[in-house]
């Protein structure tokens, strides 16, 4: 069974996660000749003071 961590920042909605779940297992599916159902995708939802870049939290670039 293939398994799929993907992070991203928060903020996204159930739509977008809905349409991201479905694309991406459907090109995991074809590109590792398994049934879409084998294909579990986990998902980190990080919410902006929880990541930093050059030291600078992303909440307080926003």
């Amino acid at each position: 069974m293939p398994n799929v961590v993907i992070d991203f920042l928060e903020d996204r909605t159930v739509e977008q996660k809905r349409e991201m779940a479905k694309r991406v297992t459907a090109a995991i599916a074809e590109t590792l000749n398994c049934k879409p159902e084998a294909v579990q995708i986990i998902m980190h939802e990080i919410s902006k003071d929880q990541i930093a870049n050059g030291g600078v939290l992303r909440c307080d670039k926003d």
